[in-house]
C-alpha cells in the first residue's frame, strides 16, 4: 500500500462544537480527549448493531479514542473519557478497514470519529485506493456542527446517529452539553440531506441513509417523548427520510449513579416510549427488546484488531 503524508493536526481545534481551539500540533489536548496522533481501541466484526447494519456476517466496527460529550453513563467510557487506546498511523488504519473487509463485514463502521476526522478520511482515501468497497458508517452521539456533517461529504454513506435529548438542563446534567439538541438538529438535518433516503441491497443491508436512535433514560420519559416529537416532525415532513431506533439498552454504567440514574429503565417507561413511538408513526424501524439492557452486550476495549 502507497504512503500517505502526514496527515496535519490542527493547531486551533474546531471539529467538533465544543470549538475548545487546543493546539493538537503542538500536542495539547482538546476537550474531547484527542491530541496529536490517531488512537482506537478496537476493530473486529460486531453483531449488536441494527439488522440491517449488523447482518448476519457482522459490521467491521473501529472504535476510537475521546469522545466530544461527556456522558456520565457512557458504556465505552474507559476508550471515550480515560484515554484508553492505541496510537496508529492513517496507513495502518487503512490496513484495518481492509482487513476487516476481508473478514466478511458489511460495512466499515466507526464509532466515534469526529475528533480524528482529517486522519480518517485519510485512511478511507488510501484503503479505497487499494481496494476499500464496502459502505462507510459514522456512529455519532449526534453532537456534531452542520460544517462537521458537510466535511465528511463523500466518505461517509450511513449516518448511525442519536438524538439524546431535548432539553438544554438534562443534556447539560448527562452530557455536559447544554447545546446538544441546538447543534445535533441541525447536524442530524444536514445528515439526511446528504445521505439521502435510505437504499437497501438485496439482502436488506442499508448502503445508504441515515438511522437515528434515541436511547430512553430512566426517570426521563417527558424528554423521551420530546425527541420523539422531534422524530415525527421530520417523518411527517419528508416520510421515510430516515429509519428510526427506539432503544431499551441503557445500562448504569461509569458516573451514572452520581445523576440520578443509577437503575434500569423500567417496563412500565419503556412500553411508555414505545407506545408514543407508535402513536407518533415511528413504525417503519426498529424498537429494541427490553432484555437488550445487558451488560454482556458491551465490548471489551482489549486493544483486539489494533
Amino acid at each position: 500500500m502507497p504512503k500517505i503524508l502526514s496527515v496535519t493536526p490542527p493547531a486551533s481545534c474546531t471539529l467538533c462544537p465544543r470549538r475548545c481551539r487546543a493546539d493538537r500540533a503542538a500536542g495539547q489536548v482538546g476537550f474531547c480527549g484527542a491530541g496529536r496522533t490517531l488512537k482506537a481501541a478496537r476493530a473486529a466484526l460486531h453483531f449488536w448493531e441494527e439488522p440491517c447494519i449488523s447482518g448476519t456476517r457482522g459490521s467491521g466496527t473501529v472504535f476510537f479514542s475521546g469522545c466530544t460529550l461527556k456522558c456520565c453513563f457512557c458504556q465505552n467510557y474507559p476508550i471515550s473519557a480515560e484515554g484508553l487506546g492505541r496510537e496508529i498511523t492513517p496507513e495502518h488504519l487503512a490496513e484495518i478497514f481492509l482487513d476487516l473487509q476481508r473478514q466478511g463485514a458489511h460495512n466499515i463502521n466507526l464509532v466515534t470519529p469526529g475528533q480524528w476526522r482529517p486522519w480518517i478520511i485519510a485512511a478511507l482515501d488510501l484503503a479505497r485506493a487499494g481496494g476499500l468497497h464496502l459502505p462507510i458508517v459514522c456512529n455519532t452521539g449526534g453532537y456534531e456542527t452542520v460544517e462537521s456533517v458537510e466535511a465528511w461529504r463523500g466518505s461517509i454513506d450511513i449516518w448511525l446517529a442519536d438524538l439524546k435529548y431535548v432539553s438544554s438542563s438534562l443534556s447539560a446534567e448527562l452530557s455536559a452539553a447544554p447545546d446538544y439538541f441546538a447543534q445535533a438538529k441541525p447536524a442530524i438535518e444536514a445528515m439526511m440531506v446528504q445521505a439521502g433516503r435510505p437504499v437497501f441491497d438485496g439482502e436488506g443491508m442499508l448502503q445508504k441513509g441515515v438511522i437515528l436512535r434515541h436511547l430512553a433514560l430512566p426517570g426521563h420519559i417527558d424528554d423521551s417523548f420530546a425527541v420523539l416529537d422531534q422524530m415525527a416532525a421530520w417523518n411527517q415532513a419528508d416520510p421515510g427520510c430516515f429509519i428510526p431506533s427506539v432503544m431499551s439498552q441503557y445500562t448504569p454504567f461509569y458516573k451514572a449513579a452520581d445523576h440520578g440514574i443509577g437503575r434500569r429503565i423500567t417496563t412500565y417507561e419503556y412500553r411508555r416510549v414505545v407506545n408514543r413511538a407508535m402513536d407518533l408513526g415511528l413504525t417503519d424501524g426498529y424498537m429494541q427488546q427490553k432484555s437488550s439492557a445487558r451488560e454482556e452486550y458491551t465490548p471489551s476495549f482489549d486493544l483486539t484488531g489494533i
